[in-house]
């Protein structure tokens, strides 16, 4: 493996990793003044804070991070492409490819990777969106780079 970054869905790791994120972006947004504040605040300690907080990130806070890939499954009507290009491009998103395979059993796969770099919102929140959406069965992230 080349890459020495992983995308792992948090349900995979101790939680102290999130409980570090959460103590960073409180002394970010000014909620807790001292590391000391924030460690306390989520129950985790300066050790632990001082170990990871440079090493365990959300997607979305990363700079790094200008492309991502969605899959999605969409119902075979007309417009529903369409309104989920529209929404990407509503979020602030580009979109670079879109590959889609034929509609099998009223159900297309699609994959879009899009130019990120000016979204408006979390990963998080635009898969959530996405999947909220008419006509989207199922949307997720396949990988971000």
């Amino acid at each position: 493996m080349k890459s020495e970054y992983l995308i792992v869905h948090k349900s995979a790791l101790p939680e102290c990793y999130e409980k570090v994120v959460e103590a960073r972006e409180l002394l970010r947004r000014g909620a807790a003044r001292e590391v000391s504040e924030a460690v306390k605040m989520v129950g985790i300690s300066r050790s632990t804070f001082y170990k990871y907080k440079d090493l365990v990130f959300t997607p979305g806070e990363s700079a790094s991070c200008r492309r991502a890939i969605f899959s999605m499954l969409l119902s075979h009507e007309r417009g529903v492409l369409g309104r989920v290009l529209n929404s990407l491009s509503d979020m602030g998103a580009n979109v670079l490819t879109i590959m889609q395979n034929p509609p099998m059993g009223e159900r297309a796969n699609v994959v879009i990777s899009v130019d990120i770099s000016d979204l408006d919102r979390s990963i998080e929140e635009t898969v959530t969106r996405l999947s909220e959406m008419h006509g989207v069965e199922r949307a997720g992230l396949l990988d971000m780079e």
